[in-house]
């Protein structure tokens, strides 16, 4: 059932905006993990962006403070570690998997000891 009465579309500001687009230029920052925390849709976030490059938004204007880009850096770098430490875990889980496969303890199980007949 269809919904009356007009649709709510929020505004933002030019500075609002222009300071999306600083964040998400920034080296190792996702479109997708800003527009995330600032609780916009990533294709909002895409045409603002799209709208800088044309002129429409100056982002100049946007300044962003030194406990933004602090935090920012400091969650790249848990992002690479992570990485890291998912990874490192994913090769002991294939290790120990490796190691307890009672197929490869009997390396004898494989070779046949006995003699072979030929059917005529």
């Amino acid at each position: 059932m269809a919904r009356s009465g007009p649709r709510k579309v929020a505004r933002y500001g030019e500075q609002f905006k222009a300071t999306a687009v600083k964040l998400s230029g920034l080296r190792g920052v996702l479109i997708q993990d800003v527009a995330h925390a600032l609780d916009i849709h990533p294709f909002m976030l895409s045409l603002w962006r799209k709208q800088v490059r044309d002129g429409v938004i100056v982002a100049k204007s946007a300044k962003l403070d030194v406990q933004t880009k602090a935090e920012l850096k400091r969650l790249r770098a848990l992002e690479r570690d992570y990485k890291v430490l998912k990874e490192e875990h994913d090769l002991l889980k294939k290790a120990i998997r490796f190691a307890s496969d009672p197929k490869r303890k009997s390396s004898s199980s494989s070779k046949q000891t006995g003699t072979h007949t030929k059917s005529r």
